[in-house]
C-alpha cells in the first residue's frame, strides 16, 4: 500500500468545471487505511477530504469546500496513483460534484 502520509501535491490538470487550479496545495495525512487532507488556494479558501487508501494506493474520498465567492461545495472523488520514474506519485482524479449541478470531472494531481 502506498503511505500518503504528510505529502504534498498540486494539480496539473482540472476539468473545465472544476475549481482546482495549479495554486492549490493538498497535504495528506493517512493512519492505516484512513486519509485526510487539508487544501487551500487558488479559487478555494479552504477545503477538506476524508476518504480510505486500499492495497493499490487508491483513494476513495469525500470532499467539502468553500471558495472564493463564499459558496460551499461538495463532491466524491477516485483517485489512481501512477508512481512516476523519479519516484513522486501522480494521482489520476474521476470525480463528481454531489452539490450545484452534479457533474463529472477529472484532475491530475503531482506529487510536490
Amino acid at each position: 500500500m502506498i503511505n500518503y502520509n504528510d505529502k504534498r501535491f498540486r494539480a496539473i490538470e482540472n476539468s473545465p468545471n472544476g475549481e482546482v487550479t495549479g495554486d492549490l496545495i493538498f497535504h495528506y495525512k493517512q493512519e492505516g487505511n484512513r486519509l485526510v487532507c487539508q487544501y487551500f488556494g487558488g479559487k478555494i479558501l479552504e477545503g477538506w477530504l476524508e476518504g480510505t487508501v486500499d492495497e493499490n494506493g487508491v483513494i476513495e474520498m469525500n470532499y467539502t469546500q468553500v471558495n472564493a465567492e463564499l459558496k460551499q461545495n461538495t463532491g466524491r472523488c477516485t483517485s489512481t496513483p501512477e508512481i512516476l520514474p523519479n519516484g513522486k506519485i501522480r494521482l489520476h482524479e474521476d470525480w463528481q460534484w454531489t452539490s450545484g449541478d452534479q457533474s463529472k470531472g477529472t484532475s491530475i494531481l503531482e506529487e510536490i
